[in-house]
Parts: C-alpha cells; structure tokens; sequence
C-alpha cells in the first residue's frame, strides 16, 4: 500500500470513527507512512467526518509538517507513540463518551465479551498530573508530554486519560479502529452491567485467543463500517 492509497484510507477511518460514535467533532486518527518509517499522516485541524484525503498532512517525530494548513494540537500523541512503538502503525484518539468514567475511577475497564479480548491484562492510566501539575487544559500539547502518554502506553494496545479520553494503537489503521469502537462498545456494556451480580469478565486465556481470532477478521467489520459511513458524503461535500 502506497501513502496515497493511506491518504484514502485515513479519510475512511475519520468517517468511519464518527459514525461509529467514536470521535464527535474532536478526535483524531493517525497512520504510519508506507514509504518511511519516521514519517505518519494525520489530517490537518478540522472536524474528522469533514476530512478528504486532500486533508492529510505528513509528519515527521517531532511533529512537524511542511503544510501550512493548521494542525491537531495534540499531534504529539501520535508523534511520540510511533517514536516509542516500532510495532504501532496507527493511532486513535477519541473522547467517546462510555470510556471516559472509567478514567475518572479506579474501577478497571475490563474485557467482557469476545470482541474486546484486546483488553485483557489490563489497560494503561496516563495521569497527566503527574507530569504536568495540576493547572493543564489536559491537552498533549507537546512531545514531553507526549513521550510520558507513550510510556505510560508501554505495549500496550489502549490506554485511559484521566479526564479527557484515551488513545487505541494497532499494527494497522483497520486494526487501531477496530480496538477504538470495540473498545467503546464494551465500556458501555459495562456501565449497564455495573447492576447485575456476579459479571465475569474473559479470562486472560480467553481473552488473547479471541484477540488473535479478531484480528483476522477485521475486514469484515472495516467494509461494513466504510459503507455505513458513506452516508456523510453529502455532509463532506457541503
């Protein structure tokens, strides 16, 4: 896959991302360029179901582009995870609405049906306090603060940011966006079944098995989204 096919790709990922109720008008998507390594796209600043593969601008690992059109404040996110993950090969940042009280809380978020077996074995807690005092907007503004998210991300394929989202990472855009809507869906499946006794989550066997087994079969999903998500194309062309 060339950068101009990734170009079209990541304009389906924000579209898809949207209408799967992932990202709102705030959000962004990120992949890792084709042809270098030390390179990544990420649509310029403007609202992700909006964006064309004309949108896209390329980056470099300290964030920095050559388009003069405005950029994500918070291209650092994507910036330092693929600096610090070689495996990463795209980004998610959303603010969707079911993840974000298990950041505010020390209830874990855990893996309960087999869509989500990517989140066993624990999600990581990026604490922007601890490396920002407690004055910030809870913006990732710049690559220190970036590189703290990314360590706090270790291997990990998700983590929490207390008050503000969290981040999905996957070896493919498919992939980032797959652990980015299932990641949502078992969330709120989990508020609604806060009530009931004796929930059981996936063991950690079960959970990597049905992980594997998942992501194999993301183009199934993935083809299915981007015809749903074609809907918008009026919104775009507007």
């Amino acid at each position: 896959m060339t950068d101009a096919d990734l170009r079209i790709q990541l304009a389906q990922a924000n579209h898809i991302l949207f209408d799967q109720g992932v990202l709102d008008a705030f959000g962004h998507v990120s992949v890792r360029s084709a042809e270098r390594a030390d390179r990544f796209l990420l649509a310029r600043n403007m609202a992700p179901v909006l964006v064309t593969p004309a949108d896209v601008q390329e980056y470099d690992l300290d964030g920095i582009t050559s388009d003069p059109a405005p950029s994500y404040l918070e291209r650092f996110i994507h910036a330092e995870i693929y600096r610090a993950r070689p495996d990463v090969h795209a980004v998610v940042h959303s603010h969707s609405a079911s993840v974000i009280p298990f950041g505010l809380s020390s209830t874990p978020l855990q893996a309960l049906f087999h869509m989500a077996g990517f989140l066993v074995g624990g999600v990581a807690r990026f604490e922007i306090r601890d490396v920002a005092g407690d004055a910030t907007d809870l913006l990732v503004r710049d690559a220190a603060l970036g590189a703290a998210l990314a360590a706090t991300l270790g291997d990990a394929p998700f983590a929490l940011m207390r008050g503000h989202g969290s981040v999905a990472v996957g070896a493919s855009l498919p992939l980032a966006v797959y652990r980015a809507v299932y990641a949502e869906e078992n969330a709120a499946l989990q508020l609604r079944s806060r009530h009931l006794a004796d929930v059981v989550p996936l063991t950690d066997g079960e959970g990597r098995s049905a992980a594997e087994t998942n992501a194999g079969q993301v183009g199934r999903a993935w083809d299915m989204w981007r015809r749903l998500a074609a809907r918008h194309d009026g919104l775009r062309a507007g």
